[in-house]
């Protein structure tokens, strides 16, 4: 049951934005997810500056929104929807607001980094992808602002009641009787929370009672919460508060790629409320995290060559490295198989997969002697077509001659992995006069194989 709303702390909280919108001429930067709090948040922005004399709108607002490239498809495809309104109203009111969407660089995205360089899939203790998938690129826009504008302001909907630990998170980076927060990482950035004193009730009073101003419809926003555990993702811009966030993997605006819960509990609730196209991504989701510890899907060692031990005494045994090459075309071969059982009813072109992760991805592996060129082979036999790629160089071998190779690799009991680095990094030295460098390159590998244990560390993943 909704309550009447708070009509004296709504405009309180309004004229709070518009005293601190005249305060300076430092544009802000306003994370939305999607969710309900970044809902509230947005939508209190635009009124409180639709409110305001046309010559007092004098500094731009950009709302950014996190595309991590393996978003839940109905969020990201809701997500997209209404920027693209907020934008056309924006236009249409003459309001000097801007959408845009922050994206991970190709090399830094989900895929590129699980199935081109081996990542394991995350956990708690190794949560890699807040990091290189949201903070980075919405960093990287703040960036670029405050090389423009000297310094900017992020506009974030986080709120104290949401758990004590970001309560106090909030209350350590308070400055003694300023309305803006020190950013914990960039010196030129504030950040300004004008929905902190919120609670629960207070922001679906807010949204069950004040219309869209771009036209959503907010009771659907309310339907997806509806019988679930999860919140929302936020967009995540500080790593103090991405400590605080916890885990997304319970969210209706998370990563449908979640490994770091046990169950997705928020893709699950879709498919029980009827999204059944989506069941083939829960699957998926469910074998990745699956296969995570497998021994003879891991290398022995880490990417730099060392190796490490965990537990103690007896029990201690040999750490995992990152995916093997093997386990990563099935990885891939999986994840394309997935993605032809997908039938998206909202979005006819939606990929799990891109194609520029694809070419980076191959890159990658050719770079790590896969001397088969297994992206294109994988692809068309999965998908039943090619890609344009870009074949510029002959193959190093033959494939007669790389089945000689192995036999002779075999018989003489000789790694052919070895072989393939050593020959790689012949490739890398041919047409220079000077090779300096050459026989160095080579030692370090060999000191690196595995079978002699190179250089041993303690459990840190």
């Amino acid at each position: 049951m909704i309550n009447l709303l708070n009509n004296q702390m709504i405009e309180d909280t309004i004229q709070n934005i518009q005293n601190v919108y005249m305060m300076d001429s430092l544009p802000w930067v306003v994370g939305y997810s999607g969710g309900k709090d970044s809902t509230v948040l947005v939508q209190l922005i635009f009124n409180a500056i639709l409110k305001m004399p046309e010559q007092k709108r004098h500094k731009k607002v950009y709302i950014i929104s996190s595309d991590t490239l393996v978003e839940t498809p109905l969020i990201i495809a809701s997500i997209n929807k209404t920027l693209m309104r907020i934008q056309e109203k924006a236009l249409e009111l003459d309001l000097p607001i801007e959408t845009h969407k922050v994206r991970p660089e190709i090399e830094k995205s989900f895929w590129s980094s699980i199935i081109g360089k081996g990542y394991p899939s995350p956990r708690q203790k190794f949560r890699w992808c807040t990091d290189r998938m949201k903070i980075d690129p919405a960093n990287k826009f703040i960036k670029d602002k405050v090389d423009h504008f000297g310094e900017v302001i992020m506009v974030l909907g986080v709120r104290d009641s949401e758990s004590a630990t970001r309560a106090q998170v909030m209350e350590n980076h308070t400055i003694e009787g300023k309305v803006l927060m020190r950013h914990s990482t960039l010196s030129n950035a504030y950040v300004y929370a004008p929905i902190r004193h919120f609670d629960l009730e207070d922001v679906w009073n807010y949204l069950l009672n004040e219309e869209s101003p771009w036209g959503n419809d907010n009771y659907e926003l309310h339907a997806l919460y509806q019988n679930s555990t999860g919140g929302e993702c936020p967009l995540i811009v500080d790593k103090d508060i991405k400590e605080s966030a916890g885990s997304c993997g319970n969210s209706r605006f998370g990563c449908w790629t979640c490994t770091v819960v046990t169950e997705d509990k928020a893709l699950n609730g879709f498919i029980e409320s009827g999204e059944e196209w989506l069941r083939p991504l829960a699957e998926y989701r469910k074998w990745l995290s699956e296969i995570r510890d497998n021994r003879e899907m891991r290398e022995k060692r880490r990417m730099n060559g060392s190796i490490y031990f965990v537990g103690q005494g007896d029990e201690r045994e040999l750490g995992l490295g990152p995916f093997t090459l093997e386990a990563r075309k099935e990885i891939l071969r999986k994840l394309l198989e997935t993605q032809r059982r997908v039938v998206n009813p909202y979005d006819s072109d939606y990929e799990l997969i891109t194609i520029e992760e694809l070419k980076h991805i191959r890159k990658l592996w050719l770079d790590e002697e896969d001397w088969h060129d297994s992206v294109p082979m994988i692809y068309r036999e999965v998908m039943g077509r090619d890609l344009d790629w870009e074949y510029n160089e002959r193959a190093l071998f033959e494939e007669d001659q790389i089945t000689d190779l192995e036999f002779l690799c075999d018989e003489h009991q000789v790694s052919m992995q070895l072989i393939k680095k050593l020959v790689n990094v012949e490739k890398n030295y041919s047409g220079y006069r000077v090779r300096r460098g050459l026989f160095q390159e080579f030692d370090k590998i060999l000191k690196q194989d595995w079978l002699h244990y190179g250089k041993v560390e303690g459990y840190k993943e």
